[in-house]
C-alpha cells in the first residue's frame, strides 16, 4: 500500500488527506495543534465569526431608522444615540472559540472516519530520498518521544504564523496578533490596527462596527493596496464616513506599552495612542526547523516552499500546500493544492492549479469579492478586456434593503464577450461573485449571462444587467 505521511493539518493538509484515504493510501497526518490549522483555530473561522456578529451590528446601525425599525425602550426615536446596540465581546469570543473547536473535532472526525491516522507532533523531513524512492520523517511528540515514519510521499501543509516588528512584539493584553485577539474580554475602547491588507482591514472594519474608536495605520497610499483600486476606495469611503480615522501613507516603527495605552511611534515620528493595538503585518510561513533545504527542497527569498501547479516541490516525492508555499492565502487553494498533490502522485485525473479561476472575497462591510483578470492586468497591458461597473445605487432591492455602497464590475474579451473576470462590492458579495465565477471557469459570454433569467428584485439582476451592456458595447450597439 503506498504510504503518505502529511505534515500539517490545515485546509491544505487535511483535504489531501481524505483524498489520499479515499483512493486507498495509507495516510499519515502529522499535526501539533488540531486539524483544520490556523485556518479554522485561529485565523478564517474564527474572524469570520467575529465578524457575522460585527455585521449584523452595522446593518441595525446603518439602516434602522431609514428602514422604520423602532428600538422598544422609553426613549423617543429622536433622541437616541447613533449606537442602539451595544456587544458583550467576552461572550462573542467564547462562541468563537467554541465554533473553532467544533470545527476541528468535525474535521479530525472525517479524516480518522475516511481511514486516515491523525498523529500528535511536529514533524520534519530526514534526508534525502531513499535509494528506494522513499522518505523519512521524524515527528517529535510534547513529551519530546520521537518516531520516525517511512512515506513514499511527503506533502508539506504547515501553514504560517503572523509577522512581528521587532519594536513592537505582542505581549497578549495590549498589543495584540490576530490570534490573540480571541483572549480579550472587553471590547477595546481605542483600537490602533497597524496595516491595512486584508487582514487589517477585515479587523478594523469588525471593530469599528463592535463599538471600538478604529485608527488604521496604512503605510501605502490606499486602504487594501492589493485590491481593485474602485473596491478599495468605496472602502476606505465608507470607513471614514462611520467615523475610522484612517491614517495613509502612515509607516509604524514601533509599539508600546505606557500604562494601560499603547503607544504607536511612525516612521516621520509622529505619535498615536490607543488603549490597544492590533498588529496585521503579514505572515511567515512554517518552514524553520524542518529539514527542508536538507532534503532537497527550494525555498522562496520570503522563506516560501517553490512548487509547481501540481504542487511539486524540487524534491522528487515531497509536495506542498497551502500559505506555506505563498500561492494564495487563501483556504480554498490551499485545499485544491492539497488535493492536486495526491491525485497526481496517486496517479489520478488532475487538473493544474489554474489561479485565473479562484475567487477571493475581503470580509468587509460592504464585502469585496474578485475572480479571475483584474483591472490592473487591463491597465498594464496583461490582457484586452473590455469593462463595465454599475453602481448599486441603481439596483432595485439594493434601494428596499438600505444598500448605498458598492457596485458589480465585469471584465470582457472585446468581440467574443468571454468573461475573464470581475469584482462586486456589496454585502453578501462573497456570494453574488459564484456566476461570474462559473462564467470564467467555463468560459461563459456576457450574452449567455445577459440571457439567464434572474429573480426580481434581486441584487444578481445587477450581474446581467452588466453582461447585457457589455454584450451591447461587443455587437457595436451603443443605443
Amino acid at each position: 500500500m503506498t504510504r503518505i505521511v502529511i505534515i500539517g493539518g490545515g485546509p491544505g493538509g487535511y483535504e489531501a488527506a481524505l483524498v489520499g484515504a479515499q483512493l486507498g493510501a495509507e495516510v499519515t497526518v502529522v499535526d501539533c495543534d488540531g486539524l483544520g490549522g490556523a485556518s479554522v483555530l485561529t485565523d478564517c473561522v474564527p474572524s469570520k465569526t467575529l465578524i457575522a456578529t460585527a455585521e449584523v451590528m452595522t446593518t441595525f446601525d446603518s439602516s434602522y431608522e431609514e428602514l422604520g425599525i423602532i428600538v422598544a425602550d422609553d426613549t423617543p426615536p429622536l433622541a437616541r444615540s447613533a449606537r442602539v446596540v451595544g456587544v458583550d465581546l467576552g461572550k462573542v469570543n467564547r462562541r468563537v472559540k467554541r465554533l473553532a473547536l467544533a470545527q476541528s473535532h468535525d474535521i479530525t472526525a472525517s479524516v480518522t472516519r475516511a481511514g486516515a491516522r491523525v498523529l500528535r507532533g511536529r514533524g520534519r523531513l530526514q534526508g534525502r530520498q531513499g535509494v528506494d524512492g522513499s522518505r523519512q520523517v521524524v515527528v517529535t511528540a510534547a513529551d519530546g518521544s520521537e518516531e520516525t515514519l517511512t512515506a513514499d510521499a511527503v506533502l508539506i501543509a504547515t501553514g504560517g504564523h503572523p509577522r512581528e516588528i521587532p519594536d513592537a512584539l505582542p505581549d497578549g493584553e495590549r498589543i495584540l496578533n490576530w490570534t490573540q485577539v480571541y483572549d480579550l474580554d472587553e471590547l477595546p475602547e481605542e483600537l490602533i490596527v497597524v496595516g491595512s491588507g486584508v487582514t487589517g482591514a477585515e479587523f478594523a472594519g469588525a471593530y469599528q462596527a463592535l463599538g471600538s474608536r478604529v485608527t488604521l495605520v496604512s503605510s501605502r497610499d490606499r486602504v487594501l493596496p492589493g485590491e481593485d483600486p474602485d473596491a478599495a476606495g468605496v472602502l476606505e469611503d465608507v470607513f471614514r464616513r462611520r467615523g475610522m480615522n484612517v491614517m495613509s501613507r502612515s509607516r509604524a516603527e514601533s509599539a508600546k506599552r505606557v500604562g494601560d495605552r499603547v503607544e504607536v511611534t511612525l516612521s516621520d515620528g509622529r505619535t498615536i495612542s490607543g488603549t490597544h493595538c492590533l498588529m496585521a503585518v503579514g505572515a511567515i510561513p512554517n518552514t524553520a526547523g524542518m529539514g527542508l533545504e536538507e532534503a532537497g527542497v527550494l525555498l522562496k527569498e520570503s522563506g516560501h516552499i517553490k512548487t509547481d501547479r501540481v504542487s511539486r516541490t524540487s524534491a522528487p516525492g515531497v509536495y506542498a500546500a497551502g500559505d506555506v508555499t505563498g500561492v494564495f492565502a487563501l483556504a480554498s487553494v490551499a485545499a485544491m493544492q492539497g488535493r492536486i498533490a495526491m491525485y497526481h502522485f496517486l496517479g489520478d485525473a488532475v487538473t493544474p492549479l489554474n489561479l485565473k479561476t479562484v475567487s477571493a472575497n475581503v470580509f468587509t462591510d460592504p464585502e469585496i469579492a474578485t475572480v479571475g483578470h483584474s483591472q490592473a492586468d487591463i491597465d498594464a497591458g496583461r490582457i484586452d478586456a473590455r469593462a463595465v461597473k454599475l453602481p448599486l445605487l441603481r439596483n432595485p432591492r439594493a434601494k428596499m434593503q438600505g444598500i448605498r455602497d458598492g457596485f458589480v464590475k465585469i471584465f470582457a474579451r472585446p468581440g467574443t464577450g468571454i468573461v475573464v473576470g470581475g469584482v462586486v462590492v456589496a454585502p453578501r458579495a462573497s456570494e453574488l461573485i459564484h456566476p461570474i465565477s462559473l462564467a470564467v471557469d467555463n468560459n461563459l459570454t456576457v450574452e449567455q449571462i445577459a440571457k439567464a433569467f434572474t429573480v426580481y428584485p434581486s441584487l444578481s439582476g445587477s450581474i446581467a444587467e452588466v453582461a447585457r451592456q457589455l454584450h451591447t458595447r461587443k455587437t457595436g450597439d451603443e443605443s
